[in-house]
């Protein structure tokens, strides 16, 4: 299975200032306007940069071969897992419907963060909340992500009063 990786070509000026970090989000969609997908079964990835200040498409990558949401493990020789792995590598976040373990623990080998989210929602929405967290002091498993796509950590609320 290989994917189709498709972009925006545009006059538009980047959305991130020279230097300033954004974090690289994939989001499981069937229709690309939702989080809508599990991720053996989505057909495509939608991939944006997220900054503190906003967002800007990057990419989306599509899947012809996809799983059926049955449970059931590849035939031999089909390695769909992989393709889209591979694809994503370079995501910090992937946000999906869901992922078994041994997908989970591929995306996790490849440096991308998976997370679950109980129910479908716009993209914007996804995009937004990131771009919120990015904002705000992010949990204690993001703080990792974080540093590896270039933010610095942010101080905690007792460093602050300190």
């Amino acid at each position: 299975m290989s994917a189709a990786r498709f972009s925006l070509v545009d006059n538009e000026p980047p959305l991130k200032p020279s230097g300033q970090p954004a974090v690289r989000v994939a989001i499981a969609t069937s229709d690309m306007k939702s989080l809508n997908a599990h991720f053996g079964s989505a057909s495509r990835f939608a991939v944006y940069d997220v900054t503190t200040e906003g967002w800007r498409f990057v990419e989306a990558c599509a899947f012809d071969n996809v799983s059926d949401e049955s449970g059931s493990h590849k035939q031999e020789g089909d390695d769909k897992i992989g393709a889209k792995v591979e694809a994503l590598k370079g995501c910090h976040l992937l946000f999906c419907l869901a992922i078994g373990g041994p997908s989970a623990a591929k995306v996790v080998a490849a440096k991308i963060h998976p997370i679950k989210m109980p129910q479908p929602q716009p993209i914007e929405t996804v995009l937004e909340r990131t771009r919120t967290m990015l904002n705000g002091a992010p949990p204690p498993w993001l703080r990792k992500v974080l540093a590896e796509a270039g933010f610095a950590p942010k101080p905690s609320f007792l460093e602050e009063t300190v």
